[in-house]
Order: C-alpha cells, then structure tokens, then sequence
C-alpha cells in the first residue's frame, strides 16, 4: 500500500480522539515499546522505548538512547478534530421523531455536516462489579442524518444564512415509535445494561469515506486531515529513525480544538510531567536538556484556495503537493522565528524536500497552534509546521496526496538527529 492508502486506512480506524490513540497505542506495542502509568514509579532503562497515555486521547512516546549527549527531539501534533459533541440526556422527541441534542466542538464549518451519512463514537462510561469501567464506542452504520430545510421554505438560503445551532444542527435518529432508544443502542455497543452507563464523551463521526481523486490522483479527500494527516506522519517518522544521542519525543495532545486548556491538551502538565521523569531518570536537570532541545509542532496550513485567492497573503502562497508548510507570526501565535525556521529548512533541503511558508493575511486573524501553549510550560526552540489543505475544518478536507511521505522524511531524518550549538551556530546533526 502507499503511504497516502496507509493514511486513508488509519483515518477509517480514527473516527474520534480516542480511538486515534488506540491505533497509535497498537502500533508502538507491536513493535516492543512497553506502556507506563502516570500512577506508577517509572524504572527507565537506555534502548528502552516506551509511552504514557493519559485520559484515553493524548499519548506520549519516546526512547531512550544508550549514549545521551542530546536534548529532547519533540514532534508534537493532536488528535481531536472539529465535530458536535453528544449532551446528555440527548433525545428530543417532536412530531414523531426523535433527534439528539448536540453542541459544538471546535471551529467548524457547519453547512458541511447537512445531509451526508453520520454515526456516533467516543467513550462510554459503565458500572461494573463495583468500579467505573469504560470502552470505545464507534456505531459501524449510517445511523444519523441532519436535513437541510428545502429551498422552497426558505428562497434566500443562497444568499447568506446564520445558523442556528441549538435548533437547526440537531441530527435525526429515529422515530418516535421505534423500540430503539439511544440508551438501548449504546448498551448493545457495550455489551453492559442500559441501567448501568454512568456518562460518556459521543460525537458525530461522518461516515463519507476517505479518498484519492483529480485527473493524475493528486489530491486525497478525507474527514479530520487537520490534524491527522500530520499524526500520522509524526509517528511514522519516530518509529522508522535510527537511534541518535538524543531522546526521541512523539506527542499526540486532544483538545487543541477547543483550547487545549485540560489535563490531556498541550495546555496542561502532561508533556512537562513525562520530560520531567524522564530527565530524573536520566540523572540529569530538565533545565539541561531543554537548552538541549527542539519542537516540531505540527497541525496542517492552509493552502491558496484557487476560488479565493484574495484570501491569501501577497507573497507567501503554499501550494498542495508543495511540500511542508513553515508557519509565521508577528503576532507569536506560532512558535517559529528565524533560528527555528532556519533550522527545520536546513533538515529539510539535506534531504532535498520541499518547504514552503505560510503567514496570515494582515487583514485575517489566524488561528494559534499547540507548539505556543506547550512552550508556556516547557521552553525550547520551536517551529510551527503543517501540510497545506484547503477546506480546514469542513467534514471533509482536501489535501496534496504526496505531501504527507514528504513529511514523514522529514521527521525519520528529525527524530535521528542532535541538535548542537557551537561558537553561536547551531545545526542538526544527523
């Protein structure tokens, strides 16, 4: 298989944070890495490999060299992608239908979840034999769908419509009639009685399969490219380097689209927590290995939309199939400056890969990344980058089909470097 039919593959098995995870988690496990708990002493040994999930959706891995003269070599990116989320209590039931009750989870395009086959997926939470048991839920059928009103009813729909999300985004389920409450569906998922599910985190999972399309198969088309294309290639990258004398990082965080700011985002401890061990471990002051260190972070860039290309800035126009996205602001919502980015083009152009630059048009407020908010709680040079799409944040997003093997050189060559500084210059040693 290629890598783009590898990608589509993955992005099936990965319908929500957590199920990303688990497919990440099966991977590092089949190939020996030995998982930690948080709850639990870490007794870290050189060679070994080894990864830490906390809350079920964000997982951190790294491996430890036999010879550490190195800092922390960091690819972070995140698993959570726009969608609704389930509330509780979610049947509505009105004129003979009953619909669930959902709301918004991040930024999204909304006109793209109307009538296209939808489904449930997340976690559950259940009683059993006297403790809080949990299991990942994904429904493998078109199970859900929210109707667009007609034309007819509504003749200026075309010229501009603000939605109403409590009323208009609510997805149909079943009629009133039918024997098969939500609960009732959720307990035959679980294999546990409907009496005994405690919560649960459910969102809507679209069920339109990914593709590779265009006259020469260029482009791939896909749900939650953002930000999965580049998890996917992070991991690939890490599992497929050489060992360096530095510590591999690998970082998967949730929440990025809604702020990051939990447990599990890049807002919280959970990556300074890990480096911390893991640097007491080693015998070694965090500080050190900071000083030591590099940051990619990764979460795809928007490339010129050829319908509106007004949109886009003046000199700065990635294109798909382009290679990597460098991101930029004045503003410091990406990490990147000049001496990281100087850094990450020299990796790349050893390696004869493309890289391109993206900033924001002045008059268009840009998004913010998890590099940022991870270098508030950890500091080390950093370089905010991404795979160009168009469509970010539709259920549906379209991307350059040879963009991603592109950046999974890059982080294999990455993740087998050191970075030095000698005499005020700096370099990636590989």
């Amino acid at each position: 298989m290629s890598q783009t039919d590898t990608l589509l593959e993955f992005i099936k098995h990965c319908p929500t944070s957590f199920h990303a995870i688990k497919e990440i988690k099966q991977v590092l496990s089949n190939l020996g890495y030995q998982e930690l708990k948080e709850q639990e002493e870490w007794d870290l040994l050189p060679q070994g490999s080894y990864y830490v999930i906390r809350n079920d959706s964000s997982l951190i891995s790294f491996h430890l060299p036999s010879r550490l003269t190195g800092g922390f070599m960091i690819g972070a990116a995140h698993s959570d992608s726009p969608s609704f989320k389930l509330k509780p209590n979610p049947e509505l039931i009105q004129d003979g239908m009953v619909r669930l009750n959902v709301e918004p989870y991040g930024g999204m395009l909304v006109s793209t979840w109307f009538d296209r086959p939808l489904t449930i997926g997340g976690r559950i939470c259940y009683f059993d034999q006297g403790a809080v048991k949990r299991s990942l839920v994904y429904i493998d059928q078109d199970l859900l769908v929210i109707p667009s009103l007609a034309i007819h009813m509504d003749r200026t729909v075309n010229e501009g419509h603000k939605f109403d999300l409590q009323k208009e985004l609510l997805p149909l389920f079943r009629t009133a009639d039918s024997a098969t409450s939500f609960l009732t569906l959720l307990a035959s998922e679980t294999g546990c009685s409907e009496e005994d599910i405690l919560s649960y985190d459910l969102f809507l999972c679209q069920r339109t399969p990914g593709t590779v399309f265009g006259a020469n198969q260029e482009f791939i088309g896909a749900g939650r490219l953002d930000d999965l294309q580049c998890a996917y290639s992070l991991w690939n990258g890490f599992i497929q380097a050489r060992e360096s004398e530095s510590i591999p990082v690998l970082a998967i965080f949730d929440h990025e689209e809604v702020g990051s700011m939990s447990m599990q985002g890049a807002d919280g401890t959970f990556l300074s927590d890990v480096l911390g061990r893991i640097a007491r471990s080693v015998n070694m002051e965090t500080e050190v290995l900071a000083a030591r260190s590099f940051l990619i972070s990764a979460d795809n860039a928007h490339a010129v939309h050829p319908n509106y290309p007004e949109k886009a800035d003046s000199s700065s126009r990635p294109k798909l199939n382009g290679g990597i996205v460098i991101k930029s602001a004045a503003s410091q919502a990406y990490t990147s400056d000049a001496i990281s980015s100087a850094l990450f083009r020299s990796l790349c152009n050893e390696a004869g890969l493309k890289v391109q630059e993206f900033v924001n048009h002045s008059n268009i407020r840009g998004g913010s990344t998890l590099g940022r908010l991870s270098l508030s709680h950890f500091s080390l040079h950093s370089v905010d980058i991404g795979l160009p799409q168009l469509a970010m944040h539709s259920s549906w997003e379209t991307a350059g089909a040879s963009d991603t093997d592109t950046l999974i050189q890059a982080m294999k060559r990455f993740y087998s470097s050191d970075l030095l500084e000698e005499d005020g210059a700096m370099r990636f040693r590989y």
